[in-house]
């Protein structure tokens, strides 16, 4: 309640304020004047108050929100099935699909997500198809019937009936409401990607462009682009980062992998972190306070793809950054699918695990231990034994990864922060981590450093990010 009175941002995603006599829902940071207490209702999603009823306010817009940190921050099954439903897998394989993907029955997904939410996996994934229906009726020229199927409906009527039912206006009118003109429909989208407050762009957006992949990434005019496999085709996206959001422009191969691009860049910046949160919990240590005063809201910069991160670790292992960079980029150009690129550089996708499995291993150029290690790698993620998806069971990963030849402390918990976007991992023995304790007075060697950093949990990941930005590095700023 306090919240919703003092309008505070924070919250917004958090949960969703609802008013019987309106029959509106509201993010808590809507500017209008609160309801009388007893006419308000609290729902933890989006969809729950859309399945009670209630329509979407339209100065708030709380579809638009950014999402609950709970679903990046936890393990469990309800959070692995919120970043699941986020990455399609509802609209491609349906609740069976979900399930099959999480290991539990149909009836035990459903019942828990329900029981947490409100709400069940059918109706949220609904909730996320009408948000993607009014992005795109807002910035792009589309016509209805295309944008109807591109959002993820079975039917045009489908389509009209949600929109109608959630936005209390009809397609038609939600488009004639809209500000500014419309983007052609030339496969171009410009949309806003919101965020909580404060966000550091300088160790996201450094990191990923220094390790970026040639041809795969780019820093092109103030603008971090990469390619994406997506379900139905491929894309290419651009992001900047903007005082109070993140610009974002995307040219998708075909509409309908809208909503799922969208998810993958949220949690590639990690736009879903509550800051304040993790910034309040490593302040209580004296050593990291000055450095988090100093440079608030350093978010994790993860990955919009798993395996490929996974990879890309491996072929780190004891090079510097330029080298890992190389070698990726040999990968790239004999194993990626060529792309065409008429606003950039870019020119082909990360290559498959398949792709990736049918190297020949004497025309890499590594130690013959490393040679073996990324075959085994490869050739078990293909075979679909290791999930690093965006639904995947973090302990069990790692259990996973470990039991591989070549694959120790160091990778493994830079694939679970990076790859499966645990908040808690922790690279206790990377030499920049270590750099960083000693300089600071901090235990130097991996298990003291490790006992020491219980106090940071449950986001040693964060404390990764301000203890890196002690050092000289390139990747804890935004290139020139």
């Amino acid at each position: 309640m306090r919240a919703v009175q003092s309008k505070d941002a924070r919250f917004d995603g958090w949960f969703f304020t609802a008013v019987l006599t309106t029959r509106i829902y509201c993010r808590p940071s809507c500017p209008v004047v609160p309801p009388k207490v007893e006419n308000m209702r609290f729902y933890p999603s989006a969809a729950a108050a859309q399945q009670a009823g209630f329509r979407a306010c339209k100065r708030c817009r709380p579809d638009a929100s950014p999402g609950s940190p709970e679903w990046n921050d936890r393990a469990d099954l309800v959070a692995r099935a919120m970043r699941l439903i986020a990455d399609g897998v509802v609209d491609t394989d349906g609740v069976p699909g979900l399930a099959a993907h999480l290991g539990y029955s149909v009836r035990q997904v459903q019942r828990q997500v329900l029981a947490e939410l409100g709400a069940g996996p059918l109706a949220i994934a609904r909730a996320q198809r009408a948000q993607t229906a009014r992005l795109l009726i807002e910035t792009t020229a589309m016509p209805m019937a295309d944008i109807a199927f591109a959002a993820g409906f079975t039917s045009v009527r489908a389509f009209n009936d949600t929109v109608r039912e959630v936005f209390a206006l009809s397609p038609t009118e939600l488009r004639v409401r809209r500000k500014g003109q419309a983007v052609p429909t030339t496969g171009m989208i410009s949309l806003r990607l919101p965020f909580r407050e404060p966000l550091n762009p300088d160790n996201l957006f450094g990191h990923l462009v220094a390790t970026g992949v040639p041809g795969v990434e780019e820093w092109r005019d103030g603008w971090y682009r990469r390619t994406l496999r997506l379900p139905h085709g491929h894309g290419v996206v651009a992001l900047r980062p903007m005082p109070d959001h993140i610009a974002c422009q995307l040219s998708l191969s075909d509409q309908r992998d809208l909503a799922i691009a969208i998810s993958r860049c949220r949690r590639m910046l990690d736009l879903d972190a509550d800051p304040t949160a993790v910034d309040d919990l490593l302040r209580n240590d004296p050593v990291l306070k000055p450095l988090v005063d100093k440079a608030p809201g350093r978010r994790v910069p993860h990955t919009v793809d798993g395996a490929e991160f996974a990879v890309r670790a491996v072929l780190g292992q004891q090079v510097s950054t330029a080298a890992a960079r190389t070698h990726a980029s040999r990968l790239v150009l004999a194993h990626g699918e060529p792309i065409a690129d008429p606003a950039g550089g870019l020119t082909h996708l990360f290559p498959t695990m398949q792709a990736l499995a049918g190297t020949d291993p004497e025309t890499l150029a590594f130690p013959k231990s490393r040679r073996t290690t990324f075959m085994t790698l490869v050739e078990t993620l293909a075979a679909g034994e290791i999930d690093l998806g965006a639904g995947a069971d973090w302990d069990q990963a790692r259990v996973q990864l470990a039991a591989l030849p070549g694959i120790g402390p160091w990778t493994v918990e830079s694939i679970a922060m990076r790859a499966l976007g645990d908040p808690d991992a922790f690279v206790a023995s990377d030499l920049g981590i270590r750099y960083a304790a000693r300089d600071l007075g901090l235990p130097e060697a991996p298990k003291a450093l490790t006992e020491h950093a219980r106090a940071w949990r449950p986001w040693r990941a964060y404390a990764v990010q301000y203890l890196w930005a002690t050092g000289d590095h390139a990747i804890n700023r935004l290139p020139e």
